[in-house]
């Protein structure tokens, strides 16, 4: 699965929904003082409403930072605060290049006891494709004020990331390069994958602030062998439709410089409610085995605007996190130089491109993608969940979504071959604001695919 900073990076449905299915229950605490200490609604309204916190006079941009109650923060070890900040369970999901997927999932957003600051996630799983994953992600806010009347603010544009995984995956597809690659000329390949990242994104010169940098380093560790996928019987392979690109990409390391920059007006970039973005990033494989140099070139914007409620008034001013329909717009525009394998050129389909194709189903040295989305609650205050009353689903709604791209052999290309479209629709879920989950069912001229992840995809 495609992995993205937060906690949310695999779908954790069976975790909020089937806690007692992990076989772990709250350890005894230790310390009746500290337990007695504890409110499991401190800041929390019984029907899931957060009343707003008062802003500290000193704090530059106060729409760009997040309220969590004292609730939600609680001490102790791991056993402790089992289902306020710890948790452990197995998940599911759904991809139609790996199949469905089993795994289970620590994740720890406490770890280390600062109050909310740090995140810490371990993630195993194994597909019905043979598929395995292992991850650990470690993600730090830069940001943080602890309020007097308890409960902390947090800005979310600004953090530290880093992630340490390794995959293989035996059912990768690839069916050829270019805009008019049919269906049927469907081959697949074996990547084994080890993969090391760390950066950052930083809001300046303030918190808050409407320009937005980021800086990463990362290692890929390829090795390439034959797929699994048999299509009448036989394997076609990458090999079979194209022997160059093949042999170019077999034992490819790639040593990556991620530099990004954006003008952000939004008021969060994990769940937007309005507000506009434009924005540039850069991916420089500058060490490559056998010595190539290449790079891929990113052009975004996005427009996020508030609608009235379908199901709902809209909450109040007074509510930390009102619920909120939306009408979101996104482009992106993706441009290569140099010398880059097959596997790390643009592509279009799966769970956040192009979402009624396969992972992949297009790939080129360019693409385009422009996407709407219409966004909407119908339960918009939720419901608690098994266990603890106080762990609520936080509301729930629907997406209607239409995607519209291409890919070419260059930029020049892109608006003058064949468009590729597809539409369907979405279940939303979120646990928090800066925790959003979906569930997508993806249409197009080739069929349907059902997706599921953390975030939106634009």
């Amino acid at each position: 699965m495609t992995l993205r900073r937060g906690w949310g990076s695999y779908f954790l449905l069976a975790l909020m929904f089937l806690p007692a299915a992990a076989g772990i229950a709250p350890a005894a605490e230790t310390d009746a003082d500290s337990e007695a200490s504890y409110d499991p609604w401190a800041g929390l309204d019984r029907n899931g409403r957060i009343p707003a916190a008062e802003m500290p006079a000193d704090i530059p941009n106060p729409d760009r930072w997040r309220y969590i109650p004292e609730a939600r923060i609680k001490e102790g070890n791991l056993f402790q605060r089992f289902l306020v900040t710890s948790f452990m369970a197995p998940f599911v999901f759904h991809e139609s290049d790996v199949g469905t997927g089993f795994g289970v999932a620590l994740a720890d957003s406490d770890f280390r006891l600062q109050r909310r600051r740090e995140f810490l996630g371990v993630f195993a799983s194994y597909t019905t494709e043979g598929q395995q994953s292992y991850v650990l992600i470690w993600d730090r806010w830069m940001h943080q004020r602890d309020l007097p009347a308890g409960g902390i603010l947090f800005e979310d544009r600004s953090f530290w990331r880093s992630r340490v995984s390794y995959g293989k995956t035996l059912t990768r597809r690839f069916f050829g390069l270019g805009p008019n690659s049919k269906e049927s000329d469907e081959a697949s390949y074996t990547d084994e994958l080890i993969r090391l990242e760390i950066g950052f994104e930083r809001a300046v010169p303030e918190p808050g602030s409407n320009w937005v940098v980021g800086l990463g380093l990362a290692t890929e560790l390829h090795e390439l062998s034959e797929g699994r996928v048999k299509k009448d019987g036989n394997r076609l392979q990458v090999e079979d439709l194209d022997p160059e690109l093949w042999d170019e990409a077999e034992h490819r390391d790639l040593g990556r410089i991620q530099i990004s920059t954006r003008w952000d007006t939004r008021d969060s970039p994990i769940n937007p409610y309005r507000g506009w973005v434009v924005g540039a990033d850069v991916d420089a494989a500058v060490l490559q085995s056998g010595g190539n140099v290449g790079a891929l070139y990113r052009l975004y914007g996005g427009w996020v605007h508030t609608v009235p409620g379908l199901f709902h008034s809209g909450g109040s001013s007074g509510e930390e996190n009102p619920p909120t329909d939306t009408v979101a717009l996104g482009i992106r525009l993706e441009l290569t130089s140099g010398d880059l394998p097959f596997f790390a050129l643009p592509t279009l389909g799966g769970g956040h491109d192009m979402r009624g194709f396969i992972e992949g189903r297009f790939r080129d040295a360019a693409s385009w993608i422009g996407r709407a989305e219409y966004r909407f609650w119908f339960i918009p205050r939720g419901f608690p969940l098994l266990i603890r009353e106080s762990l609520r689903v936080e509301r729930v709604g629907a997406a209607i979504f239409y995607d519209v791209g291409a890919v070419a052999k260059n930029g020049t290309r892109l608006f003058h071959v064949k468009l590729r479209h597809s539409f369907g629709v979405g279940l939303l879920f979120t646990l928090e604001r800066t925790a959003p989950f979906r569930i997508d069912l993806g249409f197009s001229e080739e069929g349907y695919q059902l997706t599921a992840g953390f975030g939106f995809s634009f």
